[in-house]
């Protein structure tokens, strides 16, 4: 019951396709650097994950909701990732990630 009840949660759900977005990021990032078949199935893998989640979530809620905590989270995500992985963000790439993190506190209130 415990998957049952964690694939109905829908923190867990865009948490879930936010990571999936995030990490399909940057292992896009990767493949754009050194293609190999591997790095495009784990791509696939992640995309087809993240749907998953989304069609599971989108049962729950409605769309909009559903895609602007997701965009949310993957902004939160990749921008901390890029940042851990020592990539420099200029501040015109600051600005514009908290530009769509305002822009989606705004619509969701």
């Amino acid at each position: 019951m415990l998957v049952f009840d964690l694939f109905s949660n829908k923190a867990f759900l865009v948490f879930t396709a936010g990571v999936g977005y995030a990490i399909a990021t940057i292992l896009m990032k990767i493949a754009s650097q050194d293609s190999t078949t591997i790095i495009l199935g784990a791509i696939a893998l992640m995309l087809a994950a993240v749907v998953t989640a989304e069609i599971l979530l989108l049962r729950q809620v409605d769309l909009g909701i559903a895609y602007i905590a997701i965009m949310a989270t993957e902004t939160l995500l990749v921008l901390g990732a890029t940042y851990f992985v020592g990539q420099p963000l200029s501040g015109r790439e600051l600005a514009g990630g908290a530009l769509v993190l305002a822009g989606v506190v705004i619509v969701s209130i």
